[in-house]
C-alpha cells in the first residue's frame, strides 16, 4: 500500500513540481490549497488565479486536491503581529510566522485528521535525520535557500515533512515542469506576501493603519525633509526618501539610520560607508533553537540578518534562555529591529531570534 502524503500546493511552479515528484517516487499524493487571505480585491491578493492554476496542475499529473481556508488564523497569528510591529516602527518578518503557525501547524494538524501524517511543500530546504534527531539544512540551490524562513519550526514538524525540492535548483524545477507539461513552467515568482501582492506596500498600509507624517533628522539634528509615517520605512532604507540637494557638501545618498518614536523623526545619514549604519553587536530575542541538543556558545557560527544574505561569522554570550548578544567577525549593514536572525553551522539551521538593538 502507498504511503499517503499531502502537499500544500500553492499554484506556484515550485509546490506543482513538488507534488509531480512525489507522485513519480511513489507516494499516494493529496494536494492542498490554503486560502490565508480574505479580501475583495483581486488586484492584492491573486488567490483565484493560483487556485486555478493549482487545479490544472492536478487535473494533468491526476491528483486530487482541497481548498482549506487558514485566514482567521492567519489573521490572529500572523498579520495582527504585523501590523503591531510595523505599527512599533519596527520591521516585521511575516513569512517566518506564517511558516510556523499555518503551513507547519494549521496544515500539518488539518493532514493529521485527515488520518495522514505526512506533508510536503515546495521550500528549497533539507530535512535530514541524524543522532536521533531532525535537522533543518540549507538547500543545495544557494540563491533560493529558504531555511531561512524555516528557524521556528521544532523537531516535530520538521519530522512530519518533506522538501522534495532540497537537492534541485530552481533552473532544474523549471525544466522539470517543462517537460512534464505543467502550466505553471513559466509563471513568475510570488513576491512579498499574499497580501501585499505586487500592489504598492504603503498604499497597502494605510488601509490599516493611520499615516502620522513627521521630520526627517540627520544625526546632526538638522531637517533634510519630511517623512510620510515612521511605519514606511526601514533601516538601511535608501529609495524612497524624497531628499535632495542643498543639505549637505556631500553628494553621497542618504540612508535611514533610526527611528525617534517619541518625537516621530526619521534619523538619517549620508553614505553607505557611515558608521552608524553597521553593526558589530545585536541582541537576539525570542529565540528558538531546532536541536534539542545544548549549542556550543565556544564556536564561531555564522548568521544571516536578511533573507539571501552572505552568511555572517559571529560569536554568541547567553544572557538567558531567551536571548542574547551576537558579536560578528566584522559590522554587519543595517540590522532592522524585528527582523530575524537565522544561525547556522555550516548548512545546518540551528535556529534564530529576533533583532533588537544593542546598548552598551
Amino acid at each position: 500500500m502507498k504511503e499517503k502524503i499531502v502537499v500544500g500546493i500553492s499554484g506556484g511552479v515550485d509546490s506543482s513540481v513538488a507534488a509531480l515528484l512525489l507522485t513519480e517516487q511513489g507516494y499516494d499524493v493529496e494536494c492542498i490549497f490554503m486560502k490565508n487571505w480574505e479580501d475583495q480585491d483581486d488586484e492584492i491578493c491573486t488567490s483565484a488565479d493560483d487556485y486555478n492554476d493549482a487545479l490544472q496542475v492536478c487535473n494533468l499529473i491526476g491528483l486530487p486536491i482541497h481548498s482549506v481556508n487558514f485566514s482567521k488564523e492567519y489573521w490572529n497569528k500572523v498579520f495582527s503581529y504585523f501590523l503591531s510591529e510595523y505599527k512599533a516602527g519596527r520591521t516585521p518578518n511575516p513569512d517566518v510566522l506564517c511558516n510556523r503557525e499555518i503551513k507547519f501547524k494549521a496544515f500539518l494538524n488539518y493532514a493529521m485528521k485527515l488520518g495522514v501524517n505526512k506533508i510536503a511543500t515546495g521550500h528549497y530546504a533539507k530535512i535530514e535525520y541524524k543522532n536521533s534527531e531532525y535537522r533543518l539544512l540549507k538547500g543545495k540551490d544557494k540563491n533560493k535557500d529558504q531555511s531561512y524562513f524555516l528557524y521556528m519550526l521544532s523537531h516535530d514538524p520538521l519530522s512530519k515533512s518533506e522538501f522534495p525540492l532540497g537537492d534541485l535548483n530552481k533552473k532544474d524545477v523549471r525544466n522539470i515542469a517543462k517537460k512534464a507539461g505543467l502550466p505553471t513552467a513559466d509563471k513568475k515568482d510570488s513576491t512579498g506576501i499574499c497580501f501585499v501582492g505586487e500592489q504598492n506596500f504603503k498604499e497597502f498600509l494605510e488601509r490599516y493603519l493611520p499615516a502620522n507624517p513627521g521630520e526627517i533628522i540627520s544625526l546632526d539634528q538638522k531637517k533634510v525633509g519630511t517623512h510620510s509615517g515612521l511605519m514606511y520605512y526601514t533601516i538601511g532604507q535608501r529609495k524612497g526618501l524624497g531628499i535632495g540637494g542643498g543639505h549637505s557638501n556631500l553628494s553621497s545618498p542618504w540612508y535611514v539610520v533610526g527611528k525617534d518614536m517619541i518625537k516621530n523623526n526619521l534619523i538619517v545619514c549620508q553614505g553607505k560607508d557611515n558608521p552608524s549604519l553597521y553593526n558589530e553587536k545585536i541582541i537576539a530575542t525570542h529565540l528558538h533553537w531546532i536541536s534539542n541538543l545544548k549549542l556550543d556558545t565556544t564556536k564561531e557560527l555564522t548568521a544571516k540578518i536578511r533573507y539571501r544574505q552572505k552568511d555572517q561569522f559571529c560569536n554568541i554570550e547567553m544572557l538567558n534562555n531567551n536571548s542574547a548578544i551576537v558579536t560578528f567577525q566584522k559590522p554587519v549593514f543595517a540590522a532592522a529591529p524585528g527582523q530575524s536572525i537565522v544561525f547556522y553551522n555550516d548548512d545546518v539551521c540551528l535556529g534564530g531570534g529576533i533583532i533588537e538593538p544593542y546598548v552598551n
